[in-house]
């Protein structure tokens, strides 16, 4: 299968460009200086040339405090950039997945979210990611909208410059202690497991809306706790509310995901969430 993957230098577009060359696709990566998804031209010229099988979109703008303050940008890459990816899919006969979130929920009913369960999004990030689901699914006749949740992997975020664990060990480095909310709940997903189930989830054919995330779930502490402890972290990490680190940005206290349709499927099960920050721990830092 000829497949164009969006965003390959990214934290997640890196993995799935290893992930699918590793099962034998033709594999084209694509970063920002070969394709605008912001613009509808740059899109539809760059995937009608190489006539791709599948697009996938890890792209995103997701900063979610800059998105607050600059809005316009989020629908634009978000959602609208979806739009265009969907619409050229649809025009090439090709299967097109794309990434959101689990912010797409408000976390008030306490206990995972199933695929049918209706969103809520808190910020303008959340609400344009759910656009570009919306545009994916409605676009394309072959479409996959993928919730994912905590992503973190060997190659750091573009945009963040880093991930959950590189900021931990940074913080460590630099303070004499650490503090890091528990009253905010989810299930940090390393993007390896999230390129591997994607294949899975392309061959199953059933096309629409999927959660894919680790199983279980922790809050950032719990997620925190883990990291200092296998990496043998000497800084003091503390526990603390989100109440100590005022936000312009509202965000859901809960936001975790059950895989329902994947497990329906008897698609590959994903990873406990401890197991898998052990293991990426151990092959990334020796721990």
């Amino acid at each position: 299968m000829r497949v164009v993957i969006l965003g390959s230098n990214g934290q997640l577009g890196s993995d799935l460009v290893e992930e699918f060359t590793a099962y034998g696709d033709e594999v084209y990566p694509l970063t920002h200086a070969d394709l605008n998804v912001e613009d509808f031209n740059s899109v539809h010229t760059a995937l009608s040339t190489l006539k791709p099988d599948c697009v996938v979109n890890p792209t995103a703008f997701h900063v979610v405090h800059q998105c607050e303050s600059d809005p316009l940008k989020a629908f634009q890459i978000n959602a609208l950039g979806a739009l265009h990816i969907a619409k050229t899919s649809e025009e090439l006969g090709a299967l097109n997945v794309y990434y959101s979130t689990d912010y797409v929920f408000d976390g008030a009913q306490h206990h995972p979210y199933i695929e049918t369960d209706a969103p809520n999004p808190l910020n303008i990030y959340a609400s344009t990611k759910l656009l570009g689901e919306y545009y994916t699914l409605n676009y394309c006749q072959k479409g996959f909208a993928v919730r994912v949740s905590g992503l973190y992997g060997k190659v750091p975020c573009r945009a963040k410059g880093g991930n959950f664990i590189t900021t931990m060990i940074k913080a460590a480095k630099e303070k004499s202690e650490v503090k890091v909310v528990q009253d905010e709940i989810l299930t940090p997903t390393p993007t390896r497991e999230i390129a591997r189930r994607t294949i899975y989830v392309i061959q199953s054919g059933a096309f629409g809306l999927f959660h894919l995330t680790c199983e279980g779930e922790c809050s950032w502490y719990e997620f925190a706790k883990v990291i200092f402890s296998m990496l043998k972290i000497q800084t003091p990490l503390l526990p603390c509310s989100v109440k100590d680190f005022p936000s312009i940005v509202r965000r859901p206290f809960y936001s975790v995901l059950e895989n329902k349709k994947a497990n329906e499927l008897q698609l590959q099960k994903m990873p406990y969430w401890k197991e898998a920050l052990e293991t990426f721990l151990h092959d990334n830092y020796g721990a």
